[in-house]
Formats: C-alpha cells, sequence, structure tokens
C-alpha cells in the first residue's frame, strides 16, 4: 500500500492554481481586483494573444514594500483578513491569499511596485513558481503585474483553451463586469497592441450607457430601493427592450459581480407580467448589504454568495423591480421610442441613391443634428382646438331649453368621470396662441382598419393597438380586485390527494406551511415519504394541483419565496382578460377610444400588455419629415 506522503509545494501551487485561474480572464479578475482593493482609481491593462501570451496590469494604487513581494508571491498571505471575524466581515475584492500565487505558479510572471514614499520601486519575478531575489526597479507609484506565457508549464491545461480571440472576449466582458462595478475607477484596454477601451471616470449612468450601449441607456429604468440596511439599486430595461439573450444581465453584490439564482429569479418574477416567455430582461443590479449578511466565501472564483436571509433578498429585489415596471404608462414613460428609427431603417432601402436619411433623435447611436421644426409648434394643437370651436358653434346653434340643462349637467358631469370630455379650451379664435396642454396619449382621431386608433398628441401622431391596450387595462383591474380580498380563498379536499416527496419537498413543507396556507394550499406529512394535499385554491380546481404543489415546494427550497399560484392566477386572469377584451374588427365611437386612452394613461404596465409586446407607439414629427425627406 502507497504510503500518505505530503505533495511538494510546488505541485500544491499548480492544483490551486486549477481552481482560480481556468483562463486568462479569471487571472486577469484577480490582478485587476488586487488594484481596486489597492485604492487605484486609473487601471491600465495590456493583452497579447488574448492574454494567453501576455496580461499586464498597471495601478496607480498604493503599492507595496519591498519586503513585502515575496508574500505577496505566497500562499495564504494576505493584508486583507488576519481572523474569523474578519472573514465573516470581509469587504474587500479579494481575500484568500490564493490568486498571485497561483498565476505565478503556471507562469513566468513580474510584480513590480512603488509607495509614494519610497526612492525607488522593488521588482520580483516567478518563473514556474520559483522566486526570484526582490531587486531594485524603476516605476511610478502603483503596482504592475506581467504575465507572460501562462500555463506554459501545464501543456495539458494550456490545450483546453480556446482560439486567441474566444480568450481575449472573455477578458474583455471580465473588464466591462469590473467596470460597470466601479465607475469611479478609469479603465483602459488595449489587445495586441491596438486601444479596443478607454474608459474615464464616469457616474454610475455614464457607465452603464458606455458598457451597454446608449440604446439601452435610452430604453432603461432607474431603480432604487432606498435606505435600509440592504439597498437594491441600478438600471433596468423597459419591456419593449428585452431581447432573446442573456448577455445583458449583471448582478453586483458589494461591488462583486455574481450568479445568483436568487436575484435572478426575483428579477425574472418581476418582468413575467410585462415579457413574452422568449426574451430575457436586461438589467444592471447592484445588492448593497452588510458584509456579515452575505458568504462570499462559497467558491474560489467567488462568483458564488450564499445570502444569510435570501427571502428577504428575493422580496426586496422582487418588490424594488415590479414597483418601477409598474410605472411604465404613457402618463410616465414611452412604450416604443426607437419606432421612428425602426421604420426608417425599413423604408431606407427606398431611398434613391444620392439621398439619405436623417437620423431619429431616438434612440440611434449618433448624435443627431438639431432639429429644425416644419412648422411653428403653436399649430400642433390647431385642430383640436378648431373641432372644439365647432363644437361650441352648435351649441349655440341648438341651444337646449331650460328643462334639459339639468339633464346635460348630469350627462356632463358622467362624461366627465369616465375622461370622455374634451379638453378645456376657447375657441381658437379668440386666442389663437394657446397651446392647451395634452393628456400623454393625445386625443383619438380615427380608428384604422378596426385593429389601432390613430391619436394626435402635442408634436407626434401616436398609433394604439386597441386589443392589446384594453387587454392590460381589464388585466390590472382584475388583478386589483383579486388583491383587496385578501388571502386566497381555498377549496378544502373532500379526499386527501396524495404526493409521493423527497426530504427536501417535506422540509419544505414543513419550514414553510403559513407561505403555502396563505396561497390556498394546505399540505401535511402522512409519513416520511408522503405528503397529503387537504386544500387548494378556489380559483385552480381544475389545475393539476400535484404539479403545482411540487413547482411550488421547489421555489420556496431554493429562493424561500413561491409564485406558482400566482402566476397561475395570473395566466388565467390573462386569459379572461383576453377574452373579455375589444376584439379587433370592432368599430369604436371617439368617445370609447378616448375612455380607453385615459384609463391606459393611468394603467399600470400600461405601455405593454400582459404578453410583452407594445400598445402603443409615438411618432414625433421630427420622425414624420425624416420619412418625406422633408428638409433635404
Amino acid at each position: 500500500m502507497t504510503r500518505i506522503a505530503l505533495l511538494p509545494d510546488h505541485l500544491i501551487n499548480q492544483i490551486a492554481a486549477g481552481e482560480v485561474v481556468e483562463r486568462p480572464a479569471n487571472a486577469l479578475k484577480e490582478i485587476v481586483e488586487n488594484s481596486i482593493d489597492a485604492g487605484a482609481d486609473d487601471i491600465r491593462i495590456e493583452l497579447a494573444g488574448g492574454g494567453i501570451k501576455l496580461l499586464r496590469v498597471s495601478d496607480n494604487g498604493h503599492g507595496m514594500a519591498a519586503d513585502d513581494l515575496p508574500l505577496a508571491l505566497s500562499r495564504h498571505a494576505t493584508s486583507k483578513i488576519a481572523s474569523l471575524h474578519d472573514l465573516e466581515q470581509v469587504a474587500s475584492m479579494g481575500f484568500r491569499g490564493e490568486g498571485l500565487a497561483s498565476i505565478a505558479s503556471v507562469s513566468r510572471l513580474t510584480l513590480t511596485s512603488r509607495r509614494t514614499e519610497d526612492a525607488h520601486a522593488a521588482q520580483i519575478s516567478a518563473d514556474d513558481g520559483t522566486l526570484s531575489a526582490v531587486r531594485a526597479a524603476s516605476h511610478a507609484p502603483g503596482t504592475s503585474v506581467n504575465v507572460a506565457e501562462l500555463f506554459f508549464n501545464t501543456p495539458a491545461r494550456r490545450k483546453f483553451l480556446k482560439s486567441e480571440g474566444t480568450e481575449y472576449a472573455h477578458c474583455r466582458t471580465m473588464v466591462e463586469r469590473l467596470a460597470l462595478a466601479h465607475p469611479h475607477i478609469a479603465f483602459s484596454l488595449s489587445h495586441n497592441g491596438k486601444s479596443v477601451l478607454q474608459l474615464p471616470q464616469h457616474s454610475a449612468a455614464e457607465r452603464v450607457a458606455a458598457i451597454l450601449g446608449e440604446d439601452f441607456q435610452a430604453a432603461c429604468l432607474s431603480i432604487d430601493s432606498g435606505p435600509g440596511s440592504t439597498r437594491i439599486h441600478g438600471f433596468i430595461s423597459k419591456p419593449t427592450f428585452a431581447q432573446g439573450k442573456s448577455n445583458q444581465q449583471y448582478c453586483f453584490v458589494n461591488r462583486r459581480f455574481v450568479r445568483d439564482k436568487v436575484l435572478l429569479h426575483a428579477a425574472k418574477q418581476a418582468y413575467r407580467d410585462v415579457l413574452h416567455q422568449a426574451v430575457t430582461p436586461a438589467f444592471v443590479l447592484f445588492v448593497d448589504m452588510p458584509p456579515a449578511e452575505v458568504d462570499v466565501n462559497v467558491h474560489p472564483g467567488k462568483t458564488e454568495v450564499r445570502f444569510r436571509h435570501s427571502q428577504a433578498v428575493h422580496q426586496l429585489v422582487f418588490h424594488t423591480l415590479d414597483k418601477a415596471l409598474a410605472a411604465t404608462h404613457a402618463a410616465a414613460t414611452e412604450s416604443v421610442s426607437q419606432a421612428g428609427s425602426l421604420l426608417q431603417e425599413i423604408v431606407a432601402a427606398q431611398i434613391p441613391s444620392g439621398h439619405s436619411l436623417p437620423s431619429s433623435s431616438s434612440t440611434s447611436g449618433m448624435r443627431p443634428a438639431a432639429y429644425q421644426p416644419a412648422r411653428t409648434p403653436v399649430q400642433h394643437g390647431l385642430n383640436l382646438r378648431e373641432s372644439r370651436a365647432a363644437l361650441d358653434t352648435y351649441a349655440q346653434l341648438y341651444r337646449p331649453d331650460p328643462d334639459t340643462r339639468e339633464i346635460d349637467s348630469e350627462l356632463a358631469a358622467l362624461e366627465h368621470s369616465h375622461g370622455l370630455d374634451l379638453p378645456d379650451s376657447t375657441p381658437a379664435a379668440s386666442t389663437p396662441d394657446s397651446n392647451p396642454d395634452l393628456p400623454p396619449l393625445g386625443y383619438a382621431i380615427a380608428q384604422l382598419l378596426g385593429i389601432y386608433i390613430l391619436a394626435q398628441g402635442e408634436d407626434s401622431l401616436l398609433l394604439i393597438d386597441m386589443h392589446a391596450a384594453a387587454e392590460r387595462v381589464n388585466y390590472e383591474k382584475m388583478k386589483r380586485q383579486r388583491a383587496e380580498n385578501g388571502h386566497l380563498a381555498s377549496q378544502a379536499l373532500l379526499i386527501p390527494q396524495t404526493l409521493a416527496a423527497s426530504h427536501e419537498e417535506i422540509a419544505a413543507a414543513a419550514e414553510h406551511r403559513d407561505t403555502l396556507l396563505a396561497y390556498g394550499l394546505d399540505l401535511s406529512p402522512l409519513n416520511d415519504s408522503t405528503l397529503a394535499i387537504r386544500a387548494i385554491p378556489q380559483m385552480l380546481l381544475r389545475a393539476d394541483i400535484v404539479a403545482l404543489a411540487r413547482h411550488m415546494l421547489a421555489e420556496l427550497a431554493v429562493t424561500g419565496h413561491s409564485d406558482a399560484v400566482t402566476a397561475l392566477e395570473n395566466r388565467m386572469l390573462a386569459t379572461m382578460a383576453c377574452h373579455g377584451s375589444v376584439r379587433a374588427g370592432r368599430q369604436l365611437t371617439l368617445p370609447e377610444m378616448n375612455a380607453l386612452l385615459r384609463d391606459m394613461e393611468q394603467t399600470e404596465r400600461g405601455n405593454q400588455c400582459n404578453h410583452g409586446r407594445p400598445t402603443w407607439v409615438k411618432l414625433r414629427l421630427q420622425d414624420l419629415d425624416a420619412l418625406f425627406l422633408r428638409g433635404q
């Protein structure tokens, strides 16, 4: 039998490197996080061969003393923690003392550093994990780490690396994540001698625009849960900006990028009523909380965390995002703000040679020229004022007798309560320069093909999908009515239904019994492997109750919170709203159209139906002028 023997330090370092340094991007992350912990506000990154041939990071941080350089390349040597209490309260990016040592064991590394008070810098090299003597060097205050020929001594690991282009893409993604988390730090990135990224010190909004693009910036909502021990803030996309990919989903806990099921599940639940299931939202979420409330020492890569109170975090994220998305109605935000740009792209191929379309001022990546209106803004509402003047004239010609005034007064009050009255203004002839304030969706002027409502705003033409709009209005009304009744009514089963359950499911049913009862679901254990379903929600009598119970228990076990019943109820309400809303082909009167517009302006999430489709779009005057080549 082979006797137990201690592994040599060199082999131990290479085994540890396999956990910490999977590819150049991981090495880059470890080094840049050290620069951030050192207080740097300017970090310069140079790559060659996708970071495989060369990876150099230079910063203007505090620097290190010459005596500390050998320790910096030793395993489990760190200046950031000294006890278990420090580990539980850790707030720095790095703390394990393994990053530089692991990189040094699988590369040719040179570390140069200088403190402000030192006369010169100090330098140390590591080749295949073997350290050189510390020597004097020339360097500005700060630190530089030069990593050459990564995995040169572990060919088995190196052959698993991808192409230089793929490894560079991973490195750039890593830089963008770190830059998003620290907008107060300037970052620069070059690859093979070519500058590819220059990010000066920014505000949070400016850094998000620089990384995610101006399209996201123009179509995002700012969120902030407000003061508290745990704070959620950042930016989320409007539902109409969502795409079919998840590469623009960033979650940071105490400025550390993480992949966490609790946060992603909460965000998904917040978008469930406004987003089609085939697309995913874009967001940048920052969670600031006491270090003691989150365990970051779960994995050497530090991309996984564990929350001490995961259910509270889930609820805070969900309610913060849900509140912001509830405000996506016409009175607060735009719907598809890039409608003009989309139309211009569609007709661009039909423009004769020698002509070009002017840029829209909505979400184009280019700065448009200053817009010169084709006519004065005071005339935009002229048709509405003329219509009101005509109504006033008709009122004089067909003046009612005194006996009908009381009835007319009651009718006027009824119309006003339903939003059917026209805006108050005097005839255009008496005040030609007046510009009455219009509601966000203006006033209906026509119905197109029995499907769309055409409305005129202050300086725009609005198109409203009447079925999608009515569907959202009815859906939200039914949800409010249900919420006002409190807990969900349950229906006791004459004969309990049994469910074969795992140990985890039985534990979740016992731990979250009150939550399940609040949703109308009564689960109790019969034995160590069986649960009895004794009551179910009344609205879900025809649902697959076993599948529902399993779904809820699985969610409760992972997140401490379940929305399975609410999701099923909402799907039922959505179906009812869809079938109960105005259908295509139905002719509406102008008062009916205007009543629908007023309801949309006051309805939460009114900018999209519950399937995620936009309910209205706006074409501004400059968009229309661009389509007709006015000013060319």
